[in-house]
C-alpha cells in the first residue's frame, strides 16, 4: 500500500500564516500537523511508502522538514511544478500527477495534509480489508452549517455508499466525509478516466460520485473528532484544543 498526502494547495485563507509557509508545517502542539498525521500512518502495516505532493513555491520547506524527521517507512516530497494558486492542479489533478510520475500500482490511501484526528488510521486499514473495497470515511456532523459545507453520504445498514454529494444545499443524511479515503489498485486508472472526461479536477470528495457509478464504496464510520484547518479562527480553535487552553 502506498500513501499520498495531499499538501500542494496555497492556503490562501490561513495569510498571513501561510504566505511563506505550508500548511501542513503549522505547528499545533509542539508539532507539525503533518507529523501529527504521519504518526498514525507509522501504524498502518501494509503501508510502505508515503508520498507528500506540494507544489514549486513550497517544495524546499518539505524537503528541509524530510531531512530533520525521522520514521521507519518511506517518505518522499513530490513537486507538481505549479507556482500560483491560479495554476494549481487541484487535488484529483495532483493524485493522477503522483500516480504517473512515481509509478503507483498499489492500494492507495489518499489523506488530505491539513486535517487532524482522533481515529487510528489501521483501524480504517483493517476496514478496508475486511470490506475488500474500495472505502472512504464518514462521520456523524450535528452542525447544518458544516455538512453544507462538506461531503455528506447516505449509507444502507452495511455502511455501503448509496449516494454522496458534494457541499449539497439539502443533506440526505447527517454523515460528513472528510478527505481520507482508501482506494484499491484496480481503481486507479479510473483516475485518469475520470480527469479525461473533463469532471473537475479539485476537490478529492468531486471523485466519489464517479466512483460510486462503476464500483462499490464502504464508508468507514469513526467515533471522536476531526479537525479541518481551512482559516486563521479555525487553526487557533484546534490549537487551543490539542494545548488544553
Amino acid at each position: 500500500m502506498k500513501a499520498i498526502i495531499l499538501a500542494a494547495g496555497y492556503a490562501t485563507r490561513l495569510y498571513p500564516l501561510t504566505k511563506d509557509r505550508p500548511k501542513p508545517l503549522l505547528e499545533v502542539a509542539g508539532k507539525s500537523i503533518l507529523d501529527h498525521i504521519i504518526e498514525k500512518m507509522m501504524n498502518v502495516s501494509e503501508l510502505d511508502e508515503i508520498i507528500i505532493v506540494t507544489n514549486d513555491k513550497f517544495t524546499s520547506h518539505f524537503e528541509k522538514w524530510l531531512d530533520k524527521v525521522d520514521y521507519n517507512k518511506s517518505i518522499s516530497v513530490v513537486n507538481d511544478g505549479t507556482l500560483t494558486n491560479d495554476t494549481r492542479l487541484g487535488a484529483i489533478g495532483d493524485i493522477q500527477y503522483v500516480i504517473d510520475n512515481h509509478g503507483v500500482k498499489d492500494d492507495l490511501m489518499i489523506l488530505a495534509g491539513d486535517n487532524l484526528f482522533d481515529f487510528e488510521l489501521s483501524d480504517f486499514a483493517d476496514y478496508f480489508n475486511e470490506k475488500d473495497s474500495d472505502c472512504i470515511t464518514a462521520y456523524l456532523e450535528e452542525n447544518k452549517t458544516q455538512l453544507k459545507r462538506a461531503g455528506v453520504v447516505k449509507l444502507d445498514n452495511m455502511d455501503k455508499v448509496l449516494s454522496f454529494e458534494e457541499k449539497p444545499q439539502h443533506p440526505k443524511s447527517s454523515y460528513c466525509v472528510p478527505a481520507f479515503y482508501l482506494y484499491k489498485k484496480e481503481t486507479l486508472p479510473l483516475i485518469r478516466q475520470y480527469l479525461d472526461e473533463g469532471h473537475n479536477p479539485d476537490a478529492p470528495g468531486h471523485f466519489v460520485p464517479y466512483l460510486l457509478n462503476n464500483r462499490p464504496v464502504h464508508a468507514y464510520r469513526f467515533e471522536g473528532k476531526r479537525y479541518d484547518i481551512g482559516t486563521v479562527e479555525s487553526y487557533e480553535r484546534v490549537k487551543g484544543i490539542f494545548e488544553g487552553k
